[in-house]
């Protein structure tokens, strides 16, 4: 198989991530769940309007390449809520091994350099990885908030389960975490989360 063989199958399983639904819902009139291929260029998409706000400088690009190779994995591992404990245990395993079985599909030195950068932002220990999980953390919450509170009311988090789940905010913008914290006690007041 060529070089470019091997990308295009890459981008053709790619389309699958269309078709991995997420708990949230998108803000448009029909009211749909979003699939973690639009969640993946929303996310990036900030990045590239609030860089400002990060804790730190960071290479946008790289911040812009994680957000959007972060989420390829879930073509075989699926999207695991976030508040759901049980599942997060088996997850950070199913996920690697889909990396592994993605990134293996490109050419060897393609794949690797892209491997890399999706192993960073896991790790969440450089800037950019700290940047792009804050803002992976963030962008639910604003569409749960926008939302009146949809699936955290369908799936009855609490305002704790938020806190807990959404400090590493915190780790990549001090600013967008204050910012979270306000949306929460709105949330809660709101009655879409459990005080």
């Amino acid at each position: 198989m060529t070089r470019l063989e091997q990308q295009l199958n890459l981008l053709m399983e790619l389309d699958k991530l269309k078709a991995v639904l997420r708990r949230t819902r998108v803000r448009c009139a029909d009211g749909r769940f979003e699939n973690s291929a639009e969640h993946s260029w929303h996310v990036a998409m900030m990045a590239l309007l609030l860089q400002e706000h990060a804790n730190e400088p960071v290479d946008i690009a790289k911040v812009v390449k994680m957000l959007l190779l972060h989420d390829m994995v879930e073509i075989d591992a699926g999207d695991t809520f976030v508040y759901d404990t049980a599942a997060y245990e088996t997850q950070q395993q199913t996920e690697l091994e889909a990396a592994k079985r993605l990134f293996g599909m490109l050419p060897d030195d393609q794949g690797e350099a892209l491997f890399s950068v999706w192993r960073e932002f896991e790790a969440a220990e450089s800037a950019e990885a700290r940047f792009a999980k804050a803002l992976d953390r963030l962008i639910p919450m604003l569409l749960n908030y926008h939302n009146d509170g949809q699936s955290w009311i369908e799936n009855n988090v609490s305002k704790q389960q938020v806190m807990q789940v959404n400090q590493r905010i915190e780790k990549g913008s001090q600013v967008l975490w204050d910012k979270a914290k306000l949306l929460i006690e709105e949330a809660t007041e709101n009655g879409w989360l459990r005080n």
